[in-house]
């Protein structure tokens, strides 16, 4: 098999694949699989119960366990610390094994450590000593102890509207398709300040259903789905927040931190909010009735609706 290992490496395993790199000291055990073109760095430990995909670069220093599992195109810092066992004791075998998902596209920064269980979605980036201890969604970065969410790669935040914006129905800065972001009309007098929204101008669909989310804790997402049909229109009324659209190319954050601003979302546009403030009120108008068969909650079958057309 045409792959590399340096002299010192031990590779047991029959199983690596073309074009793929081993550095010194590493021991990759019977039974572990190593796709094409990989980079596995010096005094690296692979288990036999371990899946590495296509283009993975190891950097020194890790240990990968049974049970992991890591896709095409990943990226893993060096001594990078991955659990599979939630309760290990000395010398005593573990009921069962809790399997850690890298991927594809992931990144896991330097000396981060992921408990057992975790799934990191694609495309995330882990910060640099990061603790992990919750699966992580498609695209977030995520830093700290333990790690939160501080931001989505690929949507570039949008410039935040000067008080003194007149209405506008659309901004040339928003990138994904028919996502409007609108200044609504604010009066104010000495009794205080209305700000108000007219269906079929500021909402463009008759409403027929509204929710609100409050009292989120700043760690939680919200979202993380697409609608088929439902058209929604978000005011966050007290407090702020940060909404996430995606169109399936690109992807664009906006922050609600004001009443007088509302965020029109239509159909097919994957949404996730997040960032809320402890006072955050977020109102949501939408166009129908709740139908859960309405709602695409796997990014990939959205990918796949979007191409398709």
């Amino acid at each position: 098999m045409a792959f590399f290992k340096h002299t010192t490496a031990l590779v047991e395993s029959d199983s690596v694949g073309e074009g793929t790199e081993i550095g010194a000291y590493a021991h990759v055990l019977a039974g572990a699989r190593i796709g094409r073109e990989c980079r596995i760095g010096d005094h690296t430990f692979i288990e036999g119960g371990v899946t590495v995909g296509d283009r993975v670069t190891v950097q020194c220093g890790v240990q990968l366990w049974d049970g992991m599992r890591i896709e095409d195109d990943c990226f893993i810092g060096p001594n990078a610390t991955f659990l599979n066992d939630p309760f290990p004791r000395s010398r005593r075998a573990p009921e069962r094994l809790l399997p850690t998902t890298i991927k594809r596209g992931a990144s896991i920064g330097a000396n981060a450590t992921v408990l057992a269980g975790i799934t990191i979605e694609e495309q995330v980036m882990v910060g640099a000593g990061a603790v992990v201890t919750r699966n992580v969604p498609r695209n977030a970065v995520v830093v700290g102890n333990p790690a939160r969410i501080v931001s989505y790669a690929g949507a570039r935040p949008l410039a935040p509207l000067p008080a003194t914006a007149p209405v506008v129905s659309d901004l040339e800065e928003t990138r994904v398709a028919g996502v409007i972001l609108r200044r609504l009309p604010v009066v104010p007098d000495l009794r205080g300040t209305l700000s108000f929204g007219e269906v079929s101008r500021e909402i463009p669909f008759e409403v027929r259903r509204y929710f609100l989310v409050f009292d989120v804790s700043t760690e939680q997402v919200r979202g993380e789905h697409a609608h088929r049909e439902l058209h929604q229109f978000l005011v966050c009324i007290h407090g702020r927040c940060s909404v996430v659209a995606d169109d399936g190319t690109h992807g664009q954050e906006f922050l609600l931190d004001s009443p007088s601003l509302g965020l029109y979302i239509p159909p097919m546009t994957w949404a996730v909010q997040y960032k809320y403030s402890r006072d955050g009120v977020l109102l949501a108008f939408t166009s129908a009735p709740y139908d859960p068969a309405d709602y695409i909650r796997d990014y990939a079958e959205f990918l796949e609706l979007k191409r398709r057309g």
